[in-house]
């Protein structure tokens, strides 16, 4: 059975050791095996410190994050993606530190609203710069992957397609997608298919409604989305998101376009989506065991 996952922003939009601790707990409180964190910021918090509470509760660690646009590695401007390279690295360090294995998130680009197109120029910095994060992510003991986004949070990557021919132009074995509901709704013809095209470069999996509130109150068509992950053989974390503006940071509230409480009750929230994903789960293995039974 896949571990599940939860973003700390179901909890809280900062990163003091306050903050960090309440996401724990709640986390651990309500069965979920990993916690995801926005890339946490070593000077606010003892990273040693908060490495060791997490092991204490035997709890998963991955980090995620976006891209500025004065660290946008896929800008033509040298010193911008340079600026980028270093961000990425130190993000690297510090997910190595707390002891997670994944980085995922919109690292290509910036997480922003672009009003041009890709360049090509802009398309190889950025498959330049994360073969070099990659190679030093591999020394960490830390995957990258990249979250494929809608087009009004990149203009880069939008599909698994581009997603796969990304990765294989960077060339190296520790790249991995990180495919998420929420996006793929809106930008891939058939999201089931597009699973199971990512085949075995699938790396980390985000579960969010069209509406970014409570699973199943949405437009998503869940139960061929579970079907595919089982056909992929996917047995990672999967996680859930979900934003209101009632916790979302200002900043991330602006790009994802949280203008309203999606929930207000964050605790009936986590509970239920943990129990929903459990049911898809369920039902999707027994809809195969009764189609593939002889």
């Amino acid at each position: 059975m896949n571990p599940m996952g939860i973003h700390a922003f179901v909890w809280s939009a900062g990163s003091t050791p306050e903050d960090l601790s309440r996401a724990l707990d709640h986390s651990s409180a309500l069965g979920y095996s990993l916690i995801e964190f926005p890339r946490l910021d070593p000077k606010k918090f003892d990273v040693p410190a908060f490495a060791q509470s997490l092991k204490a509760v035997t709890m998963g660690i991955a980090v995620t994050m976006g891209l500025q646009p004065s660290a946008d590695i896929s800008s033509e401007d040298a010193a911008v993606v340079a600026t980028g390279e270093q961000v990425l690295r130190e993000a690297v360090s510090v997910a190595r530190d707390l002891g997670a294995q994944k980085l995922g998130g919109i690292l290509f680009s910036a997480h922003d609203k672009y009003m041009t197109m890709p360049t090509a120029r802009g398309r190889q910095n950025s498959i330049d710069t994360l073969r070099k994060v990659a190679r030093y992510g591999a020394e960490a003991g830390v995957t990258i992957n990249l979250e494929i986004v809608n087009r009004f949070e990149s203009n880069l990557l939008n599909t698994t397609a581009q997603g796969l021919a990304f990765i294989a132009d960077i060339g190296e074995p520790n790249v991995y997608l990180h495919l998420d509901t929420f996006h793929m709704n809106i930008e891939e013809a058939n999201p089931a298919d597009a699973i199971r095209a990512a085949g075995d470069r699938l790396g980390y999996f985000h579960v969010g409604e069209s509406n970014r509130g409570f699973l199943g109150a949405g437009t998503i068509d869940y139960a061929p989305i579970f079907d595919a992950l089982l056909d992929n053989g996917y047995a990672d974390t999967i996680t859930f998101e979900s934003f209101s503006s009632a916790v979302v940071d200002k900043d991330l509230s602006i790009i994802t376009g949280i203008w309203r409480n999606t929930w207000d009750d964050n605790v009936a929230l986590a509970r239920h989506a943990k129990a929903f994903i459990q049911d898809q789960m369920d039902s999707a293995a027994r809809r195969r065991r009764i189609t593939r039974t002889p």
